[in-house]
């Protein structure tokens, strides 16, 4: 399969760990792009709800495939976010390729990107993290709810149904949350001379021009692999929203050394490759 080669690729709340994510969609998108740049905007690995009974051979895949990419010679920058908050810890460390952050600027054709989780506009999260966490708890019962009620409008011959996504729509409270975390981002950006603002974290896929007294920016969110299955993409000084429901690309598609390893030989593999990077 021919690969798109793409100049800056970003994904976030990827959730591996966790029964909501969609590991093989994502390792097939991955599969069928070259990015020079690929950046991980946080809650990548879910360490909040990691289980050592649930890792399922796809999830070590897609960690396996964004080391194969570093190795090839693609910038993996994984921006910290609030899942994977541990890995702070490491900030500003690289081995090879792979470079661990909180926050990152690029200099996109003359314009400066400023890149982050979004975490840090979530009061909930800094000052009750328990009820946070029982928070994502409760939405991964959702899903897994939902993928239940999918698969019977499936066997019925009728279209997908998201739950959550019913519930967010539908609460006043979410939709002004989501409005007031994209002007604060939008503002911030304006002020400090950032003409991009890419962030993650509200699982909410978006592309929009946002104007205020002091100026204008593009307010950028890469949505998740949970529910939407969005990545932004940026080649020819240009964004784009990559939606995978809207690809042509076959589920769970993979490289054939990749579908032939085992578990233990992945876990191997990912150990003594990071130990060499």
């Amino acid at each position: 399969m021919r690969k798109r080669k793409l100049e800056v690729v970003v994904i976030s709340d990827v959730h591996l760990g966790t029964f909501g994510c969609h590991a093989g969609e994502l390792l097939s998108y991955l599969n069928s792009i070259a990015p020079k740049k690929l950046i991980l905007n946080g809650d990548i690995i879910d360490i909040w709800h990691f289980r050592k009974r649930y890792f399922p051979k796809t999830h070590l895949q897609v960690i396996k495939k964004i080391i194969d990419l570093s190795t090839k010679g693609t910038e993996v920058y994984y921006i910290t976010g609030n899942h994977d908050e541990m890995l702070r810890k490491f900030s500003d460390i690289s081995m090879g390729n792979i470079h661990i952050l909180n926050k990152l600027i690029l200099n996109l054709d003359g314009k400066k990107a400023w890149i982050f989780h979004g975490d840090v506009f979530d009061v909930s999260i800094q000052h009750t993290k328990w009820i946070a966490k029982l928070g994502g708890w409760g939405y991964d019962f959702l899903i897994l709810l939902n993928r239940v009620i999918n698969w019977v409008l499936i066997k019925m011959g009728r279209e997908k149904y998201s739950l959550s996504k019913r519930i967010k729509n539908g609460v006043k409270k979410a939709i002004k949350y989501i409005d007031d975390f994209e002007s604060v981002a939008a503002d911030l950006a304006i002020e400090n001379g950032y003409k991009y603002v890419i962030c993650g974290h509200i699982h909410q896929p978006q592309m929009l021009r946002k104007v205020n007294k002091n100026g204008t920016c593009l307010y950028l969110n890469s949505g998740d692999w949970i529910e939407n299955l969005t990545a932004l993409e940026y080649h020819h000084k240009r964004w784009d929203l990559y939606h995978f429901n809207q690809d042509k690309l076959s589920s769970f598609y993979a490289d054939e050394d990749l579908k032939s390893m085992n578990y233990k030989e992945l876990l191997a593999a990912i150990t003594i490759t990071s130990k060499n990077i």
